[in-house]
């Protein structure tokens, strides 16, 4: 083995053990704030304990141990809600010791409604979110997005990755690619490889760049994928073809070519069947399910917007899904 490699395992090595030292860390910060939450709740709510008390135990912690931070009154009073948020829900209790304080404060404050926390939390796990990447996902209203979805994905790709309807999502919020009014497919092209970390984020951060234009060769004619990703998680290719306008049925005969071609001549043997993604600026749901339906390959339609969605609208809609959920449970 040669000196670099060896010295890379001793990094490797300290770089998990530097992990699980923040990780112990942070678990231990979560449950004393959870425990203060819980004792300054249960004081208010015997009546014993009112705000002013509140406030003189934030002077007396700053006054006892100076060199103590993020025990002001506000954070305090944030403590209480936290712990009151939480402690009827057992899972969600443990879940919340493995992501940052800030990470819970947004969820908390962002947040109504319990299964939209949950969402945010294992989020916030799975991905590894900083501060700043979680609030454009509650921001872009993920939550409710992924709830009324409608994604449709060929048979093929159920098959193949069973996993894949987590993975991909209905439609994506592009805001951040500050398009103008009309734009080419090319000016989309470019906007995503200017900002390919958010792309990405939008994505999912196990989606790993390949190439723009990606060139593959069939016979004597060169043909050009406009975005070649590799996702780590299913291990396989996934090219996504960029539409300006509505779906078409004839754009998946393009992506098939595509995903034959790149299964025949670019994906190594330890990967799986390349997946197509045809990102389309609006669908028509039936006319998606109708070109899927007997389609051979791993081909899924997704939509893009360049805004943000009215949140309140997508709120008001799952508010409607929600109700009819319990209807049909009754």
């Amino acid at each position: 083995m040669e000196l670099v490699q060896q010295f890379a395992e001793i990094r490797g090595l300290i770089i998990s053990a530097k992990t699980k030292a923040y990780h112990a860390v942070n678990s231990e910060l979560i449950s004393l704030y959870w425990n203060i939450g819980k004792y300054i709740s249960e004081k208010i709510n015997n009546s014993e304990w009112g705000k002013r008390i509140v406030n003189n135990l934030s002077n007396y912690l700053k006054q006892k141990e100076p060199q103590l931070k993020g025990f002001s009154s506000q954070n305090l009073w944030r403590m209480k809600q936290f712990y009151e948020v939480y402690f009827q829900n057992e899972k969600l209790s443990l879940l919340v010791r493995e992501i940052s304080w800030t990470n819970n404060m947004t969820i908390v404050s962002k947040s109504k409604i319990e299964k939209e926390r949950e969402f945010y939390i294992k989020l916030a796990i799975s991905e590894k979110l900083s501060k700043r990447e979680l609030e454009r996902q509650i921001d872009s209203a993920l939550f409710e997005r992924v709830i009324l979805s409608t994604e449709k994905l060929s048979p093929v790709v159920r098959e193949i990755h069973p996993t894949a309807e987590k993975i991909f999502k209905d439609n994506y919020i592009l805001d951040f690619l500050e398009l103008p009014e009309k734009f080419s497919e090319k000016n989309l092209r470019k906007a995503i490889i200017k900002n390919l970390k958010s792309f990405i984020l939008e994505f999912g951060k196990d989606f790993t760049f390949v190439g723009e234009e990606y060139r593959i060769q069939v016979g004597q004619k060169d043909f050009f994928v406009d975005l070649l990703f590799f996702h780590r998680d299913l291990q396989c290719l996934v090219a996504i073809d960029l539409k300006i306008t509505d779906f078409k049925p004839e754009y998946l005969g393009k992506m098939e070519f595509y995903l034959e071609a790149l299964d025949r001549d670019i994906k190594k043997e330890h990967e799986k069947p390349s997946v197509g993604i045809i990102l389309c600026k609006n669908k028509d749901a039936k006319v998606v399910e109708y070109a899927l339906s007997r389609s051979i390959s791993p081909a899924l339609v997704s939509e893009y917007k360049t805004k943000l969605f009215d949140k309140k609208l997508l709120e008001n809609k799952l508010d409607e899904f929600f109700k009819l959920a319990e209807i049909k449970e009754n």
